[in-house]
């Protein structure tokens, strides 16, 4: 079993900056995809940024390339997600998820563990 537990969120003014965090209860998390999505009111679920267990690949959607920068520190069962520039459109519900799976990256359903969720607002 793995719990995720997100924070970070909140609200921020257009062009600012929030870092997402997400920490994990299981002991060999090392071992784990570690992945961010994100869900609008009355949109889909959306792949945001995934990064593989040992941080040698990262995958972004191409809408936050070049603002967002996901990491992880192993040490801490813990990955990041640092969020620049931010628009009111990256307005949604942010959620971790995890999979052991590295056939594809993007797919919600392939994951195995998600978080609550933690709510960012930019407002303009």
């Amino acid at each position: 079993q793995v719990r995720l537990v997100e924070s970070g969120g909140g609200l921020v003014q257009a062009g600012g900056s929030l870092k997402l965090s997400c920490a994990a209860s299981e002991r060999t998390f090392s071992s784990y995809v570690m992945a961010w999505f994100r869900q609008a009111p009355g949109k889909e679920r959306e792949f945001v940024a995934a990064i593989t267990w040992n941080g040698g690949s990262t995958y972004y959607l191409d809408s936050v390339k070049e603002r967002f920068i996901i990491s992880r520190d192993n040490a801490k069962n813990t990955v990041y997600l640092q969020m620049n520039s931010l628009k009111p459109e990256d307005t949604a519900v942010y959620y971790c998820a995890v999979k052991r799976d590295i056939t594809t990256m993007t797919f919600w359903r392939t994951y195995d563990y998600w978080g609550q969720g933690t709510p960012v607002t930019v407002s303009s």
